[in-house]
């Protein structure tokens, strides 16, 4: 184990193999992300000095009420909700790439992003009264209807037309609700449109709060299966024959990302990419199994969205840039160098 750099670590009944050097790099991983938030919440239309952040967190009284507003109200949320969120995408995809044996795989690539957009928007066209505790359950619907939609299809998850199939499906997706959006209100496509685009303009305490309790459960969810997901990777006969139930553990880590898709389009939008990008990354900084990767992944995507973020809003002032758009400047290159690597396997 040594030679391998694994450590071993025991607390009572528990114990686990780590990898020293993993949790280094994944520390200065979290360390540049919270230098990502100090920098987004000093900087803005309206720079506030740094000795004003930390008396904002910790003396809220001794700061003017405007300057109290925009750090915990304005800025604080929105970034929490820019890295719990891009965490929750980035976690995602790394599962539905595990389970799928699929560099592709993501959940915005097999249509379960565009599933829970076509279900919230329906909410929010239809039930406008109705309120936000709904759509992370309307998306989950919508998105573990259209999951199963294309399993049925392609019939076997490991093969590259789950991933193809998985994009015919989006495009239908992304067909309809652009029919449904073109004959409904304009002041209501407007609102629509803006939050299709990844807009984390309208995060609040609310969404955050919201988006925490749908993410840790499934963060939980992976994490603990995955030591039996590294002995799946063997492949079924043998993971079967070391005690692991490969269909109820293939069903748990489809319904994780679908839960951490739906809670992140239901509260900001389709922000796309994340899922497919932040697992590559982890791989080429990280060393080890499921749990490293997942963990890289989420530490990797909470980055990413922060940075796009941070980018769209300070770039181009007095113009605001939605984070899925600047993402998908970077995602879709990026795509397209994976499909060309992958071009002898379709």
């Amino acid at each position: 184990m040594n030679r391998a750099g694994l450590r071993a670590i025991r607390a009572g009944a528990f114990s686990a193999l780590i990898r020293p050097r993993a949790m280094i790099v994944l520390g200065l991983l979290t360390m540049a992300g919270v230098a990502l938030m100090g920098f987004g919440l000093i900087h803005g239309s309206l720079p506030i000095p740094g000795s004003a952040i930390g008396r904002a967190l910790f003396m809220p009284e001794s700061l003017s009420a405007d300057a109290r507003y925009i750090v915990m109200d304005i800025r604080l949320p929105r970034l929490l909700m820019a890295a719990l969120c891009g965490a929750m995408l980035g976690m995602a995809g790394a599962a539905m790439q595990s389970i799928a044996r699929n560099g592709l795989a993501d959940p915005g690539l097999i249509g379960v992003r565009e599933g829970c957009s076509a279900a919230v928007l329906l909410m929010m066209f239809q039930f406008p009264a109705l309120s936000l505790f709904w759509r992370p359950l309307m998306g989950m619907a919508g998105g573990v209807l259209t999951a199963l939609l294309v399993v049925v299809l392609a019939r076997d998850i490991s093969r590259p037309r789950f991933i193809l199939i998985g994009i015919g499906v989006s495009w239908a997706l992304a067909a309809a609700m652009g029919v449904f959006m073109t004959t409904a209100d304009v002041r209501d496509v407007q609102t629509a449109m803006l939050w299709l685009a990844g807009s984390l303009h309208a995060a609040s305490w609310p969404l955050v709060g919201m988006a925490a309790a749908w993410a840790f459960p499934a963060f939980a969810l992976l994490l603990l299966t995955a030591r039996a997901a590294d002995v799946a990777l063997l492949g079924n006969p043998a993971a079967t024959g070391l005690g692991v139930r490969t269909s109820r553990l293939a069903l748990l880590r489809v319904f994780a990302p679908v839960m951490l898709t739906a809670a992140c389009v239901s509260c900001v939008g389709s922000i796309g990419f994340v899922g497919l990008i932040t697992p590559h990354m982890a791989r080429l900084v990280l060393r080890g199994g499921q749990a490293a990767l997942l963990s890289g992944s989420a530490v990797l995507g909470a980055l990413l969205v922060l940075l796009a973020d941070n980018v769209g809003r300070l770039a181009f002032l007095p113009l605001q840039l939605p984070a899925g758009i600047v993402i998908s400047l970077i995602g879709g290159p990026f795509f397209l160098l994976l499909l060309w690597q992958r071009r002898d396997r379709f």
